[in-house]
C-alpha cells in the first residue's frame, strides 16, 4: 500500500461508546487552536443517518466542527452505512462491499492538504472490515502512533492491557492512553488506581484522564471546558512531532 507519511495519531479505544470521538474531536480542536491544519478521518462510519440520497456520519459532522475544517463529510467519512453495527455486518445486510480504493483515495487527499491527520478507528482494535481486515489492519497500513481511549471504571485494566497486546502485536507505535469519564464524586479505589496500573504492566504512558463532562455531546455537536481542560494534559503536537519525526 502506498500510502503518504505523514504526522498524527490513530485515536483507538477499548470497546465502542467509550468516547473516542469525543477525544478525537477534543484533540483536534486543541491542535486547530495552535494552527495546525488538522485533518480529521473516520475510515467507516456506521449508524449514519439518511437525509435524501445521502448517508451522514454524525460523528464525522462533529471532528469537522471540532477541527474547524471546511472539508467535506464525504472525505472525512468516505464509507457510510445506516446500520447501526461492525462494518462487515453492514457491508453484508445492505448489500454495499466496502470501497477500500475510495477510502484510501479519501484518506491520501486528507493528508496531503492538512499538517497533522487524527483517524478515528471504529469500536475496537478487533472490529472486522471484513473478513480479512480489522480495523488494527487500517491503522497498521496508516503506520500512525496509536493513542487507546479507555473508561474508568472497573474491568478496565483488562480491557486497556488487551488493546495494548493488540496495537503492538500489530505493529503500531504505541502513543498511549486516555482516561475518558472519570468522576473524582463517584470514582472507588478501583478506579483511582486503574491508570497507574494500566502505565505500570503496560508499560505505557496515561497521556490525560478526563473527567465526565456533561457539556460535551458529540451527537448535540457540543464540546465542553472539562473536556478540552482534560486533553491539554498532554501538548499533542510536541507528542505528534516526537513521534512522527
Amino acid at each position: 500500500m502506498d500510502l503518504p507519511k505523514t504526522k498524527g495519531l490513530f485515536i483507538t479505544a477499548t470497546d465502542t461508546g467509550i468516547g473516542k470521538t469525543l477525544m478525537t474531536g477534543g484533540i483536534g480542536r486543541l491542535l486547530s487552536n495552535q494552527g495546525v491544519r488538522v485533518g480529521v478521518f473516520k475510515p467507516a462510519a456506521t449508524g449514519c443517518r439518511r437525509e435524501m440520497t445521502e448517508l451522514i456520519s454524525g460523528d464525522a459532522e462533529f471532528l469537522a466542527m471540532c477541527a474547524q475544517t471546511n472539508e467535506p463529510l464525504s472525505a472525512i467519512a468516505p464509507l457510510c452505512y445506516q446500520t447501526p453495527a461492525a462494518p462487515i455486518v453492514c457491508a453484508e445486510i445492505e448489500r454495499q462491499p466496502l470501497d477500500y480504493e475510495q477510502m484510501w483515495a479519501m484518506y491520501r487527499y486528507m493528508a496531503a492538504n492538512h499538517d497533522m491527520m487524527l483517524v478515528e478507528g471504529i469500536g475496537g482494535v478487533l472490529v472486522p472490515m471484513d473478513e480479512q481486515t480489522s480495523i488494527v489492519d487500517i491503522a497498521a497500513q496508516m503506520g500512525l502512533p496509536a493513542v487507546i481511549v479507555a473508561r474508568p471504571r472497573l474491568g478496565t485494566i483488562n480491557h486497556t492491557l488487551l488493546t495494548i497486546e493488540a496495537v503492538r502485536k500489530a505493529g503500531l507505535p504505541l502513543a498511549g492512553v486516555v482516561i475518558n469519564g472519570y468522576n473524582t464524586a463517584t470514582a472507588d479505589i478501583a478506579e483511582e488506581t486503574a491508570p497507574d496500573i494500566i502505565a505500570r504492566i503496560g508499560k505505557t504512558k496515561i497521556l490525560a484522564v478526563v473527567g465526565y463532562d456533561e457539556e460535551s455531546s458529540v451527537e448535540g455537536l457540543r464540546l465542553g471546558a472539562m473536556t478540552l481542560a482534560g486533553l491539554a494534559q498532554c501538548d499533542w503536537k510536541a507528542l505528534i512531532d516526537t513521534l512522527c519525526r
